[in-house]
Order: structure tokens, then sequence, then C-alpha cells
């Protein structure tokens, strides 16, 4: 664009930016509430993962598959570096520029910010959403084991009755306290 032409369009650059702008931030607020969302996975995984670790059940109790929520939970909220405006280089690259060609560049670069960002963001929600399919995977599985685990320990006797035990001194009858 010519000069006279970025002066023209000025107001239409100053929307487009203003725009793309706010949708940078709508972009870091959602990654930011996948993080929140994945630090509540990681910490109900690993409070069950304990849970099940103090437990002596069969294998498939679904701590596999709290580690697999573990591990790619933290994923999530790994330091990935979001592009966006570096100050002290924007400040050097347009001071002395028309506002026309400023906002035009600002526009172009914010747009390839956002198409970086969009790839980190993508992949954070993948590994969310495998953390998700992993915790309900390990509340299935462990719920199954605490079943098959505790059958016929749920037997209810009356008040006042004796507990039924196996032991000869079963013939003996309870003495009340």
């Amino acid at each position: 664009m010519t000069p006279q032409e970025l002066e023209d369009q000025e107001q239409i650059l100053k929307l487009i930016n203003s725009e793309l702008a706010a949708r940078l931030a709508r972009q870091a607020e959602s990654g930011a509430k996948v993080d929140t969302k994945a630090i509540f996975l990681v910490g109900f995984a690993a409070t069950a993962a304990q849970f099940l670790a103090s437990r002596n059940f069969e294998p498939f109790t679904g701590a596999a598959a709290y580690a697999v929520a573990i591990g790619f939970g933290i994923a999530v909220f790994n330091l990935a570096a979001y592009e966006d405006l570096k100050p002290r280089e924007t400040l050097g690259t347009y001071a002395r520029s028309t506002k026309g060609a400023t906002l035009g560049a600002l526009a172009g670069t914010r747009v390839g910010f956002f198409e970086k960002n969009d790839i980190l963001h993508r992949r954070k929600t993948k590994r969310w959403t495998v953390t998700l399919t992993a915790v309900a995977a390990g509340i299935f599985l462990s719920t199954v084991s605490l079943v098959l685990h505790t059958d016929g320990h749920d037997k209810r006797t009356e008040p006042g009755e004796p507990a039924p035990t196996s032991s000869a001194s079963s013939s003996v009858p309870a003495q009340p306290h």
C-alpha cells in the first residue's frame, strides 16, 4: 500500500488492530482456563492415586489411568512460549513510522502471533482432553475394583446381633457392654 492508501485506511486498520488485540486476549484467557481445569484434574488424579496406593486391590484399580492423567495434565500447563509483542522491539521498529503503516504492520504481526499461539492452544486442549479421559477411566476402573474388592463386606447385622465370624468362638454368645 502507498502511504496515502495507508492514511485512507487508518480507521479500518484501527478497527482491525483492536479486534486482533481483543482476539489475542481471548485466546490467552482461554488458555488460562484450560490450565485451571488441568490443575484441578491433576490434583484429583494425584489424590485418587494416593488413595489407591494405600489400598490392597487388584492391579486394574485405575492407577495407570491416573498416572496418564497426571502426566498429560502437567504437560498441559508446561511453560509454552506464547508469541506476543515485544515492547522495546515494537517501539524501535515503528516509532518513526506513519500511523497507517504502523497499524498495518501491527495487524500483520498480530495475525502471525495468533496463528502460532493457536497451534500451542490446540496442543494444550488435546492434552487436557487426554487428561480428562484418563481421569474418567481411572474413576471407572477404581470403582470396579472397589466393588469387586468389597463384595461381601457390606452384609448388615441388626443392632444387638453379633457380627458373623468364622472362628470357633462364634458359638459363644456376645456379652453386652
